[in-house]
């Protein structure tokens, strides 16, 4: 792992992370204490709301996993894992649940709050499936990186930037990395499409947690909680991240919260690639696109949840189809390299792509344009 601190030469520190995270380190599974591979590895759920309960079906539905353990700290949403989960240990104080005998960790709370929970289950030894973003600031990131430099090496760290586990996105990042299309010449993305639910029917007292998407301080704003998926895809086709960016942003028809609902970044990295994103969350009647394109010397490529296009000089564009939800792919093999040893530490690439939305989200807000290197000394 790096050992050079986040704050001075940044690209040193997270090129140097993403190259050990990027590939898995395989243990002998009678090394990976508590989860060996004939045995169901015990999970235990924090954050009982919607993301967390879709995260924790999926793995409640593999036959080598359980969901022993569930925590909240509203009752209402502890009674519906308490339906999905008949059984399950229930806790309303997360430290709790990491002190029990649980072999792993699903932390699926308020982006906000994820640096604190994510360095409590390192320091439980735990194998960790964690939601994204890494943080809402920029000290959230760096304290993410910290506690993953003293993980356990025997433990798995998965962070659910489910592109990166995805079976066509990893077919099409083979496709970019061959060379047969040529260098990278440009590159945009976009999600434009609806906002998440609201929440209703709560005291006031408990709005900014119940709704916490819709707010800056919890959810880091909507570059940082939703669009981080595609920045991330970008950052890992790419090797690294961008050096600087400039970027626009509104509330154009939003009325709850203070995040926006539209925004435009342009980022710019090392050898000069620029890259053209942009975000809506105007409503599904609308126009919609959530994709990532890379346009090259010879040819381009565009990835997507549904699948990927690659088109060639003088030939036909070819689509290959996901017919399934990807997140699929990024909770079983979680839970497979932690029965069978196949390890990883996602931490390092989830904290750098969260660094590049919040430096696209911190350009919006300033008017200006930011620096990397000037927004991980923040």
């Amino acid at each position: 792992m790096a050992e050079t601190p986040v704050s001075t030469s940044s690209r040193r520190v997270f090129s140097t992370a993403a190259a050990t995270s990027a590939g898995f380190l395989i243990v002998k599974p009678g090394q990976v204490k508590g989860s060996q591979a004939n045995s169901a590895l015990t999970i235990g759920l924090i954050g009982c709301g919607g993301r967390g309960l879709h995260d924790s079906g999926i793995a409640a539905k593999n036959e080598f996993a359980r969901i022993a353990a569930i925590c909240d700290i509203y009752d209402d949403r502890l009674a519906e894992g308490r339906k999905r989960y008949s059984g399950a240990k229930e806790y309303k104080n997360y430290k709790e649940l990491l002190s029990s005998n649980l072999d792993a960790v699903m932390i699926c709370t308020p982006a906000f709050l994820h640096p604190e929970h994510f360095e409590a289950a390192v320091n439980a030894k735990k194998h960790i499936f964690m939601e994204k973003p890494a943080g809402v600031d920029p000290k959230g990131c760096h304290r993410i990186v910290e506690a993953a430099k003293r993980a356990d090496k025997s433990k798995r760290i998965t962070v659910d930037y489910q592109q990166r586990y995805g079976t066509e996105y990893r077919k099409a990042y083979q496709i970019l990395k061959s060379g047969e299309l040529g260098a990278v010449k440009m590159i945009r993305a976009a999600w434009l499409g609806g906002p998440p639910p609201t929440r209703s029917g709560h005291p006031q007292s408990e709005e900014k947690i119940r709704n916490w998407y819709f707010y800056r301080e919890t959810s880091g704003d909507i570059i940082v909680e939703q669009d981080c998926h595609n920045l991330d895809v970008v950052n890992w086709f790419m090797g690294g991240h961008p050096v600087k960016a400039n970027g626009y942003g509104s509330r154009a028809i939003r009325t709850i919260g203070d995040v926006l609902d539209n925004l435009s970044v342009t980022y710019q990295y090392e050898n000069g690639t620029v890259f053209s994103y942009s975000a809506h969350q105007f409503g599904r009647q609308t126009y919609q696109d959530i994709s990532e394109t890379f346009i090259c010397d010879k040819g381009y490529i565009q990835t997507s949840r549904r699948g990927y296009t690659v088109g060639r000089d003088g030939k036909p564009p070819e689509t290959v189809d996901t017919k399934y939800d990807i997140t699929q792919d990024s909770v079983n093999q979680f839970i497979e390299g932690c029965r069978t040893g196949k390890l990883e530490n996602a931490a390092f690439h989830a904290a750098e792509s969260t660094l590049m939305a919040i430096m696209g989200r911190e350009a919006i807000y300033s008017g200006k344009e930011v620096t990397w290197d000037k927004l991980v000394k923040s």
